[in-house]
């Protein structure tokens, strides 16, 4: 018999896929029928089961040897098809700030512990903020990031720090988490973040929060300006446009109280 040449790693992976795809078609199965199922030995099928529930992609039924899915997968698939519809509803006010501002606009979500890239719109002009789609960036030194730690408590936020490296970009970049936490303490109250030249030197960035139908910061809107484009006058009116498009944004998903009035009901 030839010796399959497939990495260790990849055979790992069908044989996970396998078991969620056997599991899928029947509502529950033990360990003896899934392995001969599979042709895999009954040791292996038991070992790939016990780490599959132990991160909860599937649950043992009492003290027997029966599994069957968990609704982990639905909720991953969920969260898939939110960014699928938010991508969708954020383009089009997306596209209006970047028609008043000529500006890098960008959606982003946190991945881990870092924010990442979901959507964007091109500045027009040659100097510009470069970046694209599904890139990640620290949340410590961008307006996103600090958007999106400001939806968690402070336990929360500093778990998802734990991990994080505070790397000095700039002279501005915030150094540990507790000098960061005390700028997300501000953000949490004026429901928008900055970035002031602490991710690139030259370029400050504004966001906006955007919510679930649950009241969940998911999401952040931001537009990005050269230092030497940025009119600190107009600050005001820029923040207003983010948080506009974050609330309009929120209600297509289903979230109708925004903590920022709109001009009509302020």
């Amino acid at each position: 018999m030839e010796k399959s040449t497939q990495p260790e790693a990849v055979s790992s992976v069908l044989k996970v896929f396998n078991i969620l795809q056997a599991l899928s078609e029947q509502k529950e199965i033990g360990v003896s029928e899934l392995s001969q199922r599979l042709m895999m030995s009954k040791a292996t099928t038991y070992r790939f089961l016990q780490t599959m529930k132990m991160l909860g992609y599937i649950s043992q039924e009492g003290e027997t040897d029966k599994y069957a899915l968990t609704l982990k997968l639905f909720e991953l698939g969920a969260k898939a098809l939110e960014y699928v519809d938010l991508i969708d509803i954020a383009d089009k006010e997306m596209r209006e700030i970047s028609n008043l501002t000529n500006e890098t606009v960008h959606l982003g979500a946190l991945d881990e512990s870092a924010i990442i890239y979901l959507h964007k719109i091109d500045s027009s002009y040659n100097l510009r903020m470069h970046s694209r789609v599904g890139r990640r960036n620290p949340l410590y030194s961008t307006a996103i990031g600090k958007v999106l730690l400001s939806g968690k408590t402070h336990a929360e936020a500093m778990e998802t720090l734990q991990p994080v490296e505070f790397i000095q970009h700039t002279d501005k970049t915030h150094r540990n988490a507790q000098q960061l936490m005390a700028e997300v303490h501000t953000v949490a109250c004026q429901h928008y973040g900055e970035d002031n030249e602490e991710q690139e030197p030259g370029l400050r960035c504004i966001a906006a929060p955007i919510y679930d139908r649950f009241g969940h910061i998911i999401a952040s809107v931001s537009v990005s300006f050269p230092t030497i484009r940025f009119d600190i006058e107009r600050k005001p009116a820029y923040v207003k446009m983010l948080q506009d498009a974050g609330r309009n944004i929120s209600e297509k998903l289903g979230y109708h109280d925004y903590p920022v009035p709109s001009e009509s009901q302020s």
